[in-house]
């Protein structure tokens, strides 16, 4: 079982120009606490669940590269990018240019997008729910293809690619893998079969139920189940015990979960907590789990 930390609130005490120091000693602190993956949000406003919209929200791959120059072993990924924020080439690029620079430890953590409030505020388009879903299957493909060294065109309906040259590649091997973040059993699911190396679900009742609609797409793709890293997201209350984190992680790891991320609310402080329990985990919960 691996425990991994998200960040997804730069509300910090001194203002901006603490951020930057406050962050990366968190950073720090997750790396070298052992845990397995730091996540920021991609958002360019604080979202409705964590904030207001005007409190202090980073560019993730800004900050993940900012985290990258601070730490060694750690992974690192977006949970998740909104496939409408970037061109299909470009984010590639920029996941391999993570990779790269950080030494094999990028994630491609995307979904179908949902914040129509940041994408309207910064003139982003904002396409139908329907649309955003061939974009983000489209995008899947360019992944695939791009970390193949596949430079022929890509046509697709959405998008076209004369040349995907990706240059360096990536370090990681086939390619940084791939996180689809969502829990729809039609679509996203379908995908994280058809293409994607993890899934990302809410902590909660309808757990079971999604981790075997999952299994359901693997059959139908040709799909080894166990192949895909199970992942969920949830919160912890307060100033959470290192029992209370054993006690997630050891729940999760009954439905099968590989890893719980844990997402840190303004004022938390998680890492040395998420350490703790990582190590006393580790002993009594198989890695692979």
């Amino acid at each position: 079982m691996r425990i991994g930390l998200q960040v997804p609130s730069f509300t910090f005490p001194g203002g901006p120009e603490q951020i930057g120091p406050t962050f990366g000693r968190m950073a720090r602190d997750a790396d070298q606490g052992g845990l397995s993956s730091f996540w920021v949000m991609d958002h360019f406003f604080q979202i409705a669940g964590v904030g207001p919209a005007e409190e202090p929200m980073l560019e993730g791959y800004s900050a993940l590269a900012y985290a990258a120059a601070l730490t060694e072993r750690i992974t690192l990924g977006t949970m998740v990018t909104g496939v409408t924020y970037r061109h299909p080439g470009i984010l590639v690029k920029t996941v391999t240019t993570l990779d790269v620079l950080s030494g094999g430890r990028a994630w491609l953590g995307i979904g179908a997008a949902w914040n129509e409030e940041e994408s309207r505020g910064l003139g982003v388009r904002f396409p139908p729910t329907a649309e955003r879903f061939e974009r983000l299957e489209e995008t899947l493909r360019i992944a695939h293809r791009m970390w193949e060294g596949d430079e022929s065109p890509f046509e697709g309906e959405h998008y076209r690619l004369e040349r995907p040259l990706n240059s360096p590649p990536a370090l990681r091997r086939p390619h940084p893998p791939i996180l689809v973040g969502g829990s729809g059993e039609k679509k996203t699911l379908r995908f994280v079969a058809k293409y994607a190396d993890a899934c990302n679900l809410f902590d909660g009742e309808e757990l079971p139920r999604k981790l075997e609609v999952l299994r359901e797409h693997c059959e139908r793709e040709g799909r080894d189940y166990s192949e895909i890293e199970k992942t969920t997201l949830g919160l912890l209350p307060g100033t959470p015990s290192v029992d209370q984190v054993v006690d997630v992680v050891g729940r999760a790891a009954e439905h099968g979960i590989d890893q719980v991320i844990f997402s840190q609310a303004t004022g938390q402080d998680l890492a040395g907590v998420l350490a703790e329990a990582a190590a006393r985990t580790e002993k009594v919960i198989p890695a692979g789990r």
